[in-house]
């Protein structure tokens, strides 16, 4: 057994760090967390909006200060946007403050999940795929350097993957809980 204090999702886009994130965390009795959403709640911005006025730097510096103050939590599922692993302060934050899960996809379904989907500002270019090859080719390697479990979404419906995320975290991740 893995003990930690909260359970933290990280992948590319479209990979079902939301959707398999919110049943996984009430099997499990863990409050969701959705970083992004945090990050809206805060600013009062959507995240393209942010991107627009702040740049992709703005944003990722409001990104690391939520991350930052929700890991400090306890027994929360947090879904990571997926470019919180490019910041090493958020790595090894996520690697001391959680059980992380790496849920992987390839291009050829991300594309089929996000299918038109206009609010990933990353996105919002013609060369979809690319950019998508682009960012594998970046953040797979920092996605592993992190995860203490990857599981493979590929060809998984978001029921289907959570029955085996649960039943892989029920051998090898127990939650703990701090004394605040």
């Amino acid at each position: 057994m893995n003990p930690a204090p909260n359970l933290i999702l990280v992948g590319p886009t479209g990979a079902g760090k939301t959707s398999i994130g919110r049943r996984v965390a009430e099997r499990f009795g863990l409050a969701f967390v959705d970083a992004d959403q945090a990050i809206v709640e805060r600013t009062g911005a959507s995240i393209a909006t942010l991107f627009e006025h702040v740049g992709e730097a703005g944003f990722r510096e409001r990104e690391k200060a939520v991350l930052r103050e929700l890991v400090a939590g306890c027994g929360q599922l947090i879904s990571t946007g997926g470019g919180a692993v490019l910041d090493a302060d958020n790595r090894l934050l996520m690697k001391q403050r959680g059980y992380v899960v790496y849920l992987q996809v390839g291009v050829e379904a991300q594309l089929k999940r996000l299918g038109r989907c206009s609010n990933r500002p990353l996105l919002q270019r013609a060369d979809r795929e690319q950019v998508l090859h682009d960012m594998a080719l970046t953040r797979e390697p920092l996605y592993r350097e992190i995860a203490d479990l990857t599981l493979d979404t590929d060809g998984l419906t978001p029921p289907e993957a959570t029955a085996r995320l649960t039943q892989l975290l029920a051998h090898r991740w127990q939650p703990i809980e701090e004394n605040a």
